[in-house]
């Protein structure tokens, strides 16, 4: 079985000392051991922005695609070979803007892919500009006045669209973390897992401290009942999304890729593509 060691790579990361994304790099890192998968069945599928670097430094497959376009390649490698851990992974920005399309149909679909949206309510990448979950008056600098737009929700977006895991993560809260990934990651159909990872160099107001200070843990709720859909969204609606824990969870959830009629489970590079020629000629007879 895999260590933790095996699953770290000997790049030097890029992100800011503090940057919540190392705390999202080493749950994810531990999940993935504590399941037993090994490094050559994970694919990490990562977006634009700082937190699209993560698949370089996870040992694993790595595809690293362009802006906000994470889910259909994450999809496109799962039906190629549905025995890989598929883990898509962003920022805020790249899903919840420029992938949003993407996103609501992933969700739609069910696929079996974990995706890992790291959010700092801005993006960092590119200098500290609001992102669509910046909150209403946040000054940056695309808006020194204080920004004018309602934030997206992702999870209550996520539930609505019928998403059959809903998840939110600290990066600070690392036991915590690691458990919803391996839930996650678990969980047969579409997982989201909304990270709360904090932007130390450009967005001082949702800072740890103020986290920490505002979180609602839905562990210690003993009568939260994760697989009640409405309950769900009225938490989420009580607390503005302000939670941590496992959200939503639909027990019965089928895997877009076992609905597929004919597709059938052998990855295709272990599939026998030879066509007999009598099959060959009648197919030609067919256009002729």
């Amino acid at each position: 079985m895999a260590t933790l060691a095996e699953f770290k790579t000997a790049e030097k990361s890029w992100w800011c000392p503090g940057c919540g994304d190392f705390g999202v790099l080493a749950a994810l890192q531990k999940a993935l051991v504590e399941l037993g998968i090994e490094p050559e069945n994970v694919v990490i599928v990562a977006g634009i922005g700082c937190s699209g670097r993560i698949g370089n430094y996870i040992y694993s497959y790595n595809f690293h695609t362009t802006h906000g376009r994470t889910m259909p390649v994450a999809l496109g490698v799962k039906l190629a070979n549905r025995n890989l851990t598929v883990i898509a992974a962003g920022g805020d920005g790249d899903g919840y803007a420029i992938g949003m399309g993407h996103f609501l149909h992933a969700i739609r679909r069910n696929p079996d892919i974990t995706y890992i949206v790291m959010d700092n309510h801005i993006y960092g990448l590119t200098k500290g500009q609001t992102s669509p979950t910046s909150d209403p008056g946040f000054k940056t600098k695309t808006t020194p006045e204080g920004n004018l737009e309602r934030p997206v929700r992702p999870l209550q977006l996520a539930i609505a669209a019928g998403a059959t895991f809903v998840a939110q993560g600290f990066s600070s809260n690392q036991k915590q973390l690691v458990r919803i990934f391996k839930e996650a990651i678990a969980h047969k159909g579409f997982a989201l897992v909304n990270t709360i990872s904090p932007c130390v160099t450009f967005n001082r107001v949702n800072t740890y401290d103020f986290y920490r200070e505002v979180l609602v843990d839905l562990d210690n709720d003993p009568n939260y009942d994760p697989t009640d859909r409405v309950a769900a969204m009225q938490k989420l609606m009580e607390t503005d999304e302000l939670v941590t824990g496992i959200i939503y969870r639909e027990p019965e959830s089928i895997p877009f890729e076992e609905k597929l009629p004919g597709f059938r489970p052998e990855p295709i590079v272990n599939q026998d593509w030879n066509l007999p020629r009598e099959e060959f000629e009648r197919l030609l007879e067919a256009y002729r």
